[in-house]
């Protein structure tokens, strides 16, 4: 069967590549065409346009790059139509793929959706979009089962994919010292990660805030996981030569995190990848104060992080904003690497997240899934 797969972000080709890889165990004469990333590629798709080139964050940034957004929509439509797949598959994302749902579906194309658009948190309206554009709903978070069928989409829940990214990573069988020796780092007393986002204007906002922290901290060794959709020259542009124990490292996320004691994270995937991997953490936001405002005005929830959020408590503390200040996030990292009660509380609160996700093998069980709901419509339409 013919699969077309859109995924806007490091995330998502995250995601995305572990369900091709599903997709292709299940059916050994899959084509699959994707706008996603190096990961799907390598998985075995086609790429097509990369999400890098699309990549935009905010209200107001959102609004200044209309252009480039309105041609990236009507390329991806053309391209759609031009291959003619036996399903649409769309990846989280909601600004783009809410309108490829639209047009696929309106030309009468089977519409996937893995990972639900967090309607839950804003824009909830969105969820009449899911039940009209949308054949089948595919959730990677056991409480969003009872909040859809509430509004009458029966979603389907295989488990959450995370719990294998993390698992079956080369970095679980790593030690911290072939991992420092591969990275060419040397020893420190202690070590934390910073994990500043995936787009320019969070990077932007978030990088200059975690330089000033570790100036505090010249003893310890930071080590920056860089998103795999920027230039090392843009991480350079921004530190230049203000602070030494910073490293930039491209491609070791999981490693870092995993090697760490402690860590300091923009708010998203990472933040729950942290908590199944077991680092403690204290997450940060921020950014263009009307942008800022303007989520704050629509998004109705006591947490912005996703581990925080399944299990409806504060596991660990989140700095927005006014509050995301190099001294509150300094206060915070002391508790971090100081704090054993402290650390062991989050620690243990980690292990119940992972209770609630799940076993292993979503990523498999979710491509199963799929491919069975898919053959169900072929053969019904026959």
């Amino acid at each position: 069967m013919r699969y077309f797969i859109i995924a806007g972000e490091a995330s998502g080709d995250l995601h995305g590549s572990n369900l091709i890889k599903g997709i292709r165990e299940m059916d050994k004469e899959a084509q699959i065409r994707c706008w996603g990333g190096d990961l799907m590629k390598e998985a075995g798709a086609e790429l097509i346009r990369h999400y890098k080139e699309g990549a935009i964050m905010g209200f107001v940034e959102v609004v200044a790059n209309l252009g480039k957004l309105a041609k990236n929509l009507q390329d991806c439509k053309n391209d759609i139509v031009k291959y003619n797949p036996d399903a649409v598959i769309l990846i989280d994302y909601p600004g783009f793929n809410f309108r490829i749902a639209k047009f696929a579906k309106e030309r009468g194309m089977r519409v996937f959706y893995y990972i639900a658009p967090k309607v839950w948190a804003w824009k909830e309206k969105r969820v009449h979009k899911l039940k009209k554009y949308v054949d089948r709903l595919f959730i990677i978070f056991p409480f969003e089962i009872e909040y859809f069928k509430k509004w009458g989409i029966d979603a389907i829940y295989r488990g959450n994919p995370l719990l294998d990214s993390v698992d079956n990573h080369s970095s679980s069988e790593e030690s911290k010292e072939a991992f420092e020796q591969r990275c060419g780092i040397g020893s420190a007393e202690k070590t934390v990660a910073l994990l500043a986002g995936s787009r320019r204007s969070e990077i932007k906002y978030l990088l200059p805030r975690m330089m000033q922290v570790a100036g505090r901290y010249p003893e310890y060794r930071f080590l920056m996981a860089c998103a795999p959709s920027m230039e090392r020259e843009f991480y350079e542009g921004i530190i230049g030569n203000k602070c030494s124990n910073i490293k930039l490292l491209f491609g070791e996320t999981y490693s870092i995190l995993r090697h760490s004691d402690a860590a300091i994270i923009s708010s998203g995937t990472a933040s729950l990848e942290a908590a199944l991997i077991g680092v403690p953490q204290v997450v940060c936001y921020g950014g263009n104060e009307i942008s800022y405002q303007i989520a704050r005005s629509v998004v109705k929830l006591k947490y912005i992080s996703l581990a925080n959020l399944i299990m409806d408590k504060g596991l660990f503390k989140e700095l927005i904003q006014h509050d995301c200040t190099p001294q509150k996030i300094s206060a915070e990292l002391d508790n971090l690497l100081g704090n054993s009660a402290y650390r062991e509380k989050m620690l243990a609160d980690y292990r119940d997240v992972r209770n609630i996700l799940g076993g292993k093998g979503a990523s498999a069980k979710v491509a199963s899934a799929m491919i069975e709901e898919l053959e169900k419509m072929m053969n019904k339409n026959q």
